[in-house]
């Protein structure tokens, strides 16, 4: 059972513009408490979230055969679509519902990761889909570093500390169709799960379902409004820091009866470490009150594929 949301108040990026201290403050709070904050004034424009949502359901809205000409077997589910049915949550043996598609970062020719990030592949179907989803992710990708900047200052890091990190990071934008749910279904949109990358920034969805799990043990309701992102911390940052931001339980339920019939829609956007990058917890954040939760440190390669193939995409 949830219970309401009245807790998790908006913060505006804008803030960061006029007092970055301040606004480091509020957020570094916001994820410490729940691992989650919900950001106004990110800086995507309005008119780049609609087109992008517009194409979002112009591609899953084509046949299925269709679909599948961009399905990569194999391939983890690391560019192209995944099919329905396909990913389930860590320790879960009954699949999500839902389909999707990735993207990921546009690598030079001859750069030292091609031989981890594939290429992007992109639907012939739907014109302008490449051009206005390469825009979105690097829009996403300027949001995500000013709150990693943020998150910095909030540890008492250099305020550029995450700078290098994913300075070419494996991150990956998704775009998600959860589709209508059948009466009595045993599977739901999203099981509980965490997410493994550094932080996560998600808009869209404007069909209900999104839910945290706090502290306490109780489901909580995340309801950003139009325009603004849910953004949350995800495994790997919670590993550097020795859990003092959590990776927090979430899930997507399923809808009421009388909103079944509807899809639901969302961007999250996970944005990754570089693969290389080596995951050793900060000394920050280590005390006698904390000991170190993660003595063995690991790249940020090694963790993502460790925890692809528990849930079932590698």
């Amino acid at each position: 059972m949830s219970i309401p949301y009245d807790t998790l108040s908006s913060i505006s990026l804008a803030l960061a513009d006029k007092d970055k201290d301040a606004f480091a403050a509020r957020v570094g709070q916001s994820f410490s408490d729940w691992g989650f904050a919900v950001i106004s004034d990110h800086g995507i424009s309005d008119s780049l979230i609609e087109k992008a949502e517009q194409m979002s359901r112009a591609f899953f809205a084509l046949p299925e055969d269709v679909k599948r000409k961009y399905h990569i077997p194999g391939g983890g589910g690391a560019r192209g679509y995944t099919p329905f049915g396909t990913e389930a949550a860590k320790d879960s043996n009954i699949s999500d519902l839902k389909e999707f598609w990735h993207i990921g970062r546009e690598l030079p020719s001859g750069h030292d990761f091609e031989r981890i990030m594939s290429a992007n592949i992109w639907p012939e179907e739907v014109d302008g889909f490449r051009d206005c989803y390469l825009k979105l992710f690097a829009a996403f990708d300027t949001a995500g570093q000013r709150i990693l900047e943020a998150i910095a200052r909030f540890l008492e890091l250099e305020s550029g500390f995450f700078d290098d990190t994913v300075r070419d990071g494996n991150s990956i934008l998704r775009l998600i169709h959860y589709p209508p749910v059948p009466e009595n279904s045993p599977a739901v949109r999203a099981a509980a799960h965490e997410d493994i990358n550094a932080i996560t920034l998600l808009i869209g969805a404007e069909e209900a379902g999104l839910e945290l799990l706090d502290k306490k043990g109780n489901w909580r309701p995340v309801t950003p409004k139009p325009g603004e992102l849910a953004v949350n911390i995800g495994d790997m940052l919670q590993r550097l820091t020795n859990g003092r931001l959590p990776s927090t339980t979430h899930r997507v339920v399923n809808p009421a009866p009388e909103r079944r019939v509807h899809s639901r829609y969302s961007m999250p956007f996970f944005l990754h470490f570089r693969p290389d990058y080596l995951i050793e917890t900060l000394p920050q954040c280590i005390d006698a009150d904390h000991p170190n939760l993660y003595p063995n440190p690991i790249t940020a390669d090694d963790y993502l594929m460790e925890r692809l193939r528990e849930i079932g995409l590698a």
